[in-house]
């Protein structure tokens, strides 16, 4: 079943346009990557799907809703749980404060996020920006999940960590994929997403060239589409 489905999505920054026909799917229970070099639009579409780009043209349907041009607080109420690029965790509130602040009813419960982030755990106490730039992302996720998400969207997800940190997030990820949670995840370690995601879109110059298993992505497709 799709859960998020996007079709011909043209955004706009004021009169420019961002977005020249993106396509994507993620149906129920998958985890799908989202790729492309710097500039290609991958943030613009993470922000579209939110709300805080404009739609000028196509579609963005959640669980077969119309969610393009409605208000960013009613997309995430509807279960659209999203992880910024820079983590934007809110610095002067704790660990267990910024997580409590997400929280609404559901499966997952400040204990069930440190139990898949036991670092956490140990950092309850501790303001946001007294935390390391793992630590921070975990946070980040952990809010994402608080919010008991049925689409959780991560954007960057290990962009600027350590070695260590990123298989901890890459983990986790894996953790939440075989208990069902369905995922959106833009990363540029290609050896670890490709390891974690069913399928995967690739866009060039604001719009999608490529769709199919991460099997079907050769050498050269990632050098022409993903290489340097």
């Amino acid at each position: 079943m799709s859960l998020l489905k996007l079709e011909g999505v043209e955004s706009f920054y004021g009169a420019s346009q961002a977005l020249f026909g993106v396509s994507l799917e993620v149906k129920q229970g998958e985890v799908v990557a989202l790729m492309g070099r710097n500039g290609m639009g991958k943030t613009t579409t993470i922000r579209s799907i939110f709300g805080l780009v404009r739609v000028r043209t196509g579609s963005i349907r959640f669980e077969n809703r119309d969610i393009a041009g409605m208000r960013p607080h009613r997309i995430a109420r509807l279960g659209l749980g999203l992880v910024p690029e820079g983590r934007r965790c809110f610095p002067n509130l704790t660990v267990s404060e910024n997580l409590m602040a997400a929280a609404r009813t559901g499966e997952w419960t400040f204990t069930k996020v440190v139990e898949l982030f036991p670092r956490l755990a140990e950092r309850r106490d501790q303001y946001a920006n007294t935390l390391s730039g793992g630590e921070q992302q975990m946070l980040a996720v952990g809010r994402a999940l608080m919010t008991n998400p049925r689409l959780l969207v991560l954007d960057e997800a290990t962009e600027g960590l350590a070695p260590v940190i990123r298989q901890d997030i890459w983990s986790a990820i894996a953790k939440l994929k075989a208990g069902g949670q369905s995922i959106l995840v833009v990363d540029k370690t290609l050896s670890e997403l490709l390891r974690v995601v069913d399928r995967c879109f690739i866009l060039e110059k604001g719009a999608t060239v490529f769709e199919g298993a991460p099997e079907a992505l050769t050498p050269d497709m990632q050098d022409r589409y993903l290489g340097v």
